[in-house]
């Protein structure tokens, strides 16, 4: 290599007799900035194959931890090709960065750990949805202490609180679940009226509208629309009062974090959602009402001297009990998954997903079972 600052390698020659040392002297500034050309130098460089082979470090003019680093890996990857390499020369200083970078790169190369098999990896994921689902038990049981402690002492109960989340999750949810259950009516009515109007049963059309909405899809569809809409919602007002501390706040003062915030979500929105889901059962009749008439030339008074016929109270009941359920569902699993944030932003969007998620999943399992226990009731 050039001379001046720049890194420079040379080698002695050794002498002539058998397992004599091979002496190479490195020289110059090893920076660095002069790291790209020497690394490539000394991948490219044939070193001699026996022998014990001494480097000379007496002429290293300046050297950083970028240099001392490419030095010391030279030196460890001849080593690991079962060769003798000794150090000599280098100034003090030096050879305490060397050292250094060696210790750092010892505890660098500890073996990793052996990846866990499937076996070890399911009973992992099984052991972590055991202790979550006990969390969650847990979560419920102390707001279910602190809703009988408010209901023995009334004066507790923050209605001012419940009044607000009413209107947030209930009063201004108003134009999106009409309009979506309006439209829902609309596909209803109009993917059964192909069918009906071929066996010439177009009036049926009204059976099917009103048992769909009121007993199955106005209270499932309104829990959904709610799971996302306020939920999340839940998730992130907490996720961001644990990140900001103010929950650990709340418990210092002693007030208990269940009466103030989740209490008043829970009792709201078993308030709101029976309520919504009145109001979706008209929207979505109405909805199709109006493709009927447009599609089967049913007028309006037809339509609803035959929505008296087709339903019954009890159809009307079926879909009315389930919306405190959900309800009950949507606020503990919203708040639960905010007071599990762990302290950080990307902690609070990773439960929110997890909150809308596991919320819509447990509405429509809970469905499910509502389904089964109503068929067993013949209802």
């Amino acid at each position: 290599m050039g001379s001046g600052d720049s890194a420079q390698l040379t080698f002695v020659p050794a002498p002539a007799q058998e397992g004599a040392a091979t002496e190479v002297r490195c020289a110059g500034s090893w920076t660095v900035h002069g790291l790209p050309p020497l690394e490539r130098e000394l991948d490219s460089l044939a070193w001699p194959g026996a022998g014990e082979l001494v480097i000379d470090g007496s002429a290293i003019a300046t050297l950083d931890t970028s240099g001392a680093w490419l030095l010391h890996r030279t030196i460890a990857a001849l080593e690991r090709q079962g060769r003798s390499v000794r150090l000599q020369g280098l100034r003090p200083e030096f050879g305490a960065l060397l050292q250094l970078i060696a210790s750092r790169e010892v505890l660098g190369e500890m073996p990793a750990a052996a990846a866990p098999g499937r076996l070890a990896r399911l009973g992992a994921y099984a052991w972590s949805g055991v202790m979550g689902s006990l969390r969650y038990l847990s979560f419920v049981g102390e707001t279910f202490v602190g809703l009988l402690r408010a209901l023995g002492h009334p004066r507790r109960i923050r209605w001012r609180v419940i009044f607000h989340n009413v209107q947030v999750a209930g009063v201004d949810a108003l134009p999106i679940t009409g309009l979506l259950s309006f439209l829902m009516g609309i596909v209803i009515a109009y993917q059964g009226a192909d069918q009906l109007e071929q066996f010439g049963a177009n009036i049926f059309v009204v059976d099917l509208v009103a048992l769909a909405m009121l007993r199955e899809l106005s209270p499932l569809m309104t829990a959904i629309i709610i799971a996302g809409r306020s939920g999340s919602a839940y998730t992130a007002q907490i996720g961001t009062m644990k990140v900001t501390e103010e929950i650990d706040a709340l418990r210092t003062i002693g007030v208990t974090p269940q009466e103030l915030l989740v209490l008043p979500k829970m009792l709201a929105l078993m308030i709101v959602l029976p309520l919504l889901t009145v109001y979706t059962d008209i929207t979505g009749v109405l909805g199709g009402m109006v493709m009927a008439q447009s599609k089967l030339g049913i007028s309006f008074e037809a339509f609803i001297d035959r929505l008296d016929e087709a339903i019954q109270l009890s159809s009307y009941w079926t879909g009315l009990i389930k919306a405190p359920v959900f309800a009950m569902i949507i606020a503990l699993v919203g708040c639960y998954r905010g007071f599990s944030v762990t302290g950080s932003a990307e902690s609070v969007g990773t439960q929110t997903t997890a909150s809308v998620v596991q919320s819509i999943f447990l509405v429509i399992v809970t469905d499910a079972v509502f389904s089964i226990v109503f068929n067993f009731l013949d209802l």
